[in-house]
């Protein structure tokens, strides 16, 4: 059995990890870079492998850092069969798409720039056309099914409790298991069922996002996001949340409608400013075999927790216009998450010169994005080819994040070993180098496993 790491290899994004072993060649992950010019670079190189000769790939969610590349990778050539839970291909669908249409769009500004200065034009990385096709390449595969793919090969899809049908893919072969983490949720996060935990491997493949930090409490985190909306109310400004449209977005409405609830805010105008988190809702509303006991208990009560009053869900580019304009204490949450695309481009730009208004970040910014450089302190910008001043409050509440905190990592590495099959071997993946280094310094020192951090496109034989 060999794994070569093909992206998210002591960075954060582009995940995509080559297993092989008797001839098949499994792919995990196909996920597109982000963050600045580098990252487009990355996303439209050489593949490290031919896309043809992938016999399966498989998906252990929707995020487009781990799904992103996959029209390209059917356009170039792939055949194969890949394999994601029932709700992740719900979430495919319109992400693929999502993206596909952001990658036109950016051409079709890219090239107008070019034509201008005599340039020949530029391809979008892929279309929706290409997004549309790839689906006819998926299969679902349910949590807890093992699926045999043949060359003495089977995975197995247990719950990640990252996003809405994230998953672990636990694969035997050659008399081995090699488990990859995929992204792993925290415990005790709204709506999802946390990270299952596995009992036996040999090999472990884990991602490191906050390998170098902890969380804030549920509550904590509760009370940072109402004191956020009491403050920029008092100011009279608008409070502008950056959000990934998929998992983010939904644990946000849930807890904003428990605080309404509670009386802990005042009531709120809270607009959603982002078709695909809409679509996003819808589907999560599908979707309650993914759901926990409480958000569960919620809908059989005929209780929406995604639908109290005050919330407004904003559909076409006119309505999302409209939103300019407010300036009396409303809130606007907008894709994407890290800055690097979308409409909440457009709110940036006319509310981040407010000195009363505040940017509210609730996820892990990357590095060369947009949200990464706010979070850092960048006093002028450029967004739409305009230069912004930065005089509204910049906070960040890390306790949303949908991936396990350094404590919840070991904790869930710790769960194998159970009935003597302990990991031979740990790679430290998805993660910045600090946030690796720390993590692997603990893995050895608490729990005496061995941990490599691959560097991009090395390869091991397990």
């Amino acid at each position: 059995m060999r794994v070569s790491f093909h992206g998210a290899a002591e960075t954060v994004t582009g995940s995509s990890h080559l297993l092989e072993s008797g001839g098949l060649r499994v792919l995990v992950d196909c996920g597109m870079h982000q963050g600045g010019r580098e990252a487009d670079e990355l996303n439209r190189g050489p593949w490290p492998y031919e896309p043809a000769s992938i016999d399966y790939l498989v998906l252990t969610h929707a995020h487009i850092d781990h799904s992103g590349l996959v029209p390209r990778l059917v356009k170039e050539g792939f055949r194969g069969r890949i394999l994601a839970t029932p709700a992740t291909i719900d979430l495919l669908a319109v992400m693929l798409a999502d993206s596909a249409h952001i990658q036109e769009m950016e051409a079709e500004w890219q090239s107008r720039k070019r034509q201008r200065a005599g340039l020949p034009p530029v391809e979008p990385l892929y279309t929706v056309a290409d997004a549309e096709r790839c689906l006819v390449y998926i299969r679902p595969l349910p949590y807890g099914t093992p699926a045999d793919l043949g060359h003495g090969v089977t995975v197995t899809l247990h719950d990640a409790g990252h996003i809405l049908g994230s998953a672990i893919a636990e694969f035997e072969a050659e008399g081995k298991r090699a488990v990859f983490s995929g992204d792993l949720g925290n415990r005790g996060t709204p709506i999802i069922r946390d990270p299952e935990r596995l009992a036996a491997a040999d090999v472990v493949v884990m991602e490191s996002t906050y390998g170098d930090r902890l969380h804030p409490g549920k509550e904590d985190k509760l009370k940072e996001l109402a004191e956020a909306i009491r403050q920029t109310k008092a100011r009279g400004g608008n409070l502008i949340i950056p959000a990934f449209a998929v998992g983010r977005t939904q644990e946000l409405l849930y807890d904003l409608g428990q605080l309404v609830e509670k009386g802990a805010v005042p009531p709120v105008q809270l607009f959603i400013d982002s078709p695909l988190a809409i679509s996003a809702t819808e589907i999560f509303e599908r979707h309650h075999e993914c759901f926990d006991e409480e958000a569960r208990g919620l809908f059989t009560s005929g209780e929406d927790p995604f639908a109290f009053s005050g919330v407004h869900y904003v559909r076409t580019s006119d309505e999302s216009k409209a939103l300019n304009s407010l300036t009396g204490g409303v809130i606007i949450m907008s894709a994407s998450g890290m800055c690097d695309a979308g409409r909440i481009l457009h709110h940036l730009k006319h509310n981040l010169w407010r000195p009363e208004a505040t940017i509210l970040f609730v996820g892990f910014q990357a590095q060369g994005t947009l949200g990464r450089r706010l979070l850092e302190g960048e006093k002028h910008i450029h967004i739409l080819g305009e230069e912004i001043a930065v005089k509204a409050k910049v906070k960040s509440i890390e306790a949303f994040s949908a991936h396990a905190d350094q404590a919840g990592l070991l904790d869930w590495l710790t769960a194998f070993g159970q009935n003597g099959r302990r990991p031979g071997r740990v790679f430290l993946v998805h993660g910045e180098p600090r946030a690796i280094d720390t993590l692997a310094g603990l893995v050895r020192d608490r729990l005496g496993y061995p941990v490599t951090a691959p560097q991009p496109h090395e390869s091991f034989e397990l």
